[in-house]
């Protein structure tokens, strides 16, 4: 009689242990696993002029060097020169580059607006395959208050009201996993603790040792 071996993994790690085997061969399903156990994925999304990219930038000054910081604007805007459309490259360019600093060990923060309806199923399958631990935020920020921190920006010359308001939608969540919520009231240096905490252990230095 053939006998059958039932695995059992629980814990708060084991969605990472299941991919961990999954990667290993071990007769389940066949997965393209990124990073390691130790390697940490944090999104940050939101409206434009939410407070994004100075909380990634925070956040990796304090961290330190091994951590990479993956811009959705940089490579949309800049490398590629594109708009925001469904199925843009931009798309495909921000997971490959996420998934080539977390294979090699760095930690990764991914920030941008990356709307839910053009981002979620790349987001969703960079969260899958992560071995890691992943944390995703959306900064929950109002119309005008966006308004009101673009024009202490240095972009606020590059677009202005109108360009804003069509980029805002409210509320635009992912809705695949228990997206955190960055209130409005939280002040950049109460955001940069907290992810600090959640995210990384409240510990600073970076994922991939200096050589």
């Amino acid at each position: 009689m053939e006998h059958v071996h039932f695995l059992s993994i629980t814990g708060p790690r084991a969605g990472a242990r299941l991919r961990s085997l999954r990667c290993r061969g071990l007769g389940l399903s066949v997965v393209a696993c990124v990073g390691s156990g130790d390697t940490r994925l944090v999104v940050l999304r939101g409206p434009s002029g939410s407070g994004k990219s100075s909380t990634a930038r925070r956040l990796r000054a304090h961290l330190g060097r091994g951590v990479a910081l993956v811009e959705q604007d940089y490579l949309r805007r800049v490398v590629l020169k594109e708009r925001d459309v469904p199925g843009g490259a931009n798309i495909e360019l921000i997971s490959a580059t996420a998934r080539f600093a977390l294979d090699r060990g760095w930690h990764v923060i991914v920030d941008g607006i990356m709307y839910a309806e053009r981002y979620r199923e790349m987001l969703d399958q960079l969260r899958r395959d992560h071995l890691g631990s992943s944390a995703f935020y959306y900064f929950d920020v109002a119309w005008e208050e966006t308004l009101r921190r673009h024009e202490t920006r240095p972009q606020a010359a590059e677009f202005g009201v109108e360009e804003m308001r069509g980029w805002y939608r409210d509320a635009d969540l992912l809705g695949f996993v228990a997206e955190r919520t960055i209130p409005q009231v939280s002040t950049l240096d109460e955001t940069v603790t907290r992810i600090l905490r959640e995210a990384f252990g409240g510990q600073g230095g970076g994922g991939r040792a200096e050589k």
